[in-house]
């Protein structure tokens, strides 16, 4: 199942300790966002989507499990895949277990039109953390910001910030980087000191609360291209703004 481009989603919630519902919320808040689509097919062990004619009730049994199964679309030539991955307390941020989902979409002019409410829906869905949307490969651009010893370089390649491991975080509330689309919760948000009307106007015109009192916050308005110098200097100017992300300072 592959297509040309993809839009990767992902976002960091509380562990699963049952079917409370939050699964479910995250694919029908994507399906909300995209018109027309409709998670309810499983994936075989051979890539072949397979129907599930009782998708929401698989769905509830599989998370009295602790498990957010992958589901599609079931289309092979343009796949929009969503499953999340229960992660142990260590080495997570504050000693923490955490839901981590992560779905894929093809990066076509449907699916940018609607990128922003697709994070947000399967934010909003698991009660997440913090969350992020960006193009594949961004993240080999984050892989070169993250600090693997106290002695080394303070910039990227990129001249961009060198951030803490994700490990050596002090609390799930604590966005490990930057990305094109920002999902903060209210007590992300508070814990990296955004708003600010004064300093985040410019943020702000990209921006929009949730239903919960998280933030949706786009930093351009296509996606973010290192290659692009204005996009680039935009991320230098968030980073700057955000020292609380990736652990490099309290705010």
């Amino acid at each position: 199942m592959t297509a040309k481009g993809r839009l990767l989603v992902s976002v960091y919630a509380p562990a699963l300790t049952g079917d409370d519902g939050r699964t479910l919320a995250a694919v029908r808040g994507m399906e909300k966002a995209l018109p027309g689509l409709r998670l309810e097919w499983e994936v075989s062990k051979d890539g072949q989507p397979i129907a599930l004619p009782r998708r929401d009730a698989w769905l509830s049994e599989a998370a009295t499990r602790g498990k957010f199964p992958l589901l599609c679309n079931g289309d092979e030539r343009n796949p929009v895949t969503i499953s999340g991955l229960q992660r142990p307390a260590r080495p997570l941020p504050d000693g923490q277990p955490q839901l981590q989902v992560h779905a894929k979409l093809p990066l076509d002019s449907t699916t940018l039109a609607v990128a922003a409410a697709v994070l947000e829906g399967a934010a909003e869905g698991t009660r997440s953390f913090w969350g992020h949307a960006s193009p594949s490969g961004y993240g080999s651009e984050v892989a070169q910001q993250m600090r693997s010893s106290e002695h080394g370089p303070e910039r990227s390649p990129r001249g961009l910030p060198m951030l803490l491991p994700p490990e050596e975080l002090r609390s799930p509330e604590i966005p490990h980087y930057l990305a094109w689309i920002n999902y903060w919760s209210a007590a992300t948000a508070r814990a990296i000191g955004f708003p600010d009307p004064a300093r985040d106007a410019a943020l702000l015109t990209r921006a929009r609360r949730t239903a919960s009192g998280g933030w949706v916050v786009q930093l351009t308005d296509p996606p973010l291209d290192l290659d692009n110098i204005n996009h680039l200097d935009v991320l230098r100017r968030v980073y700057e703004r955000f020292p609380g992300v990736g652990g490099r300072a309290t705010p």
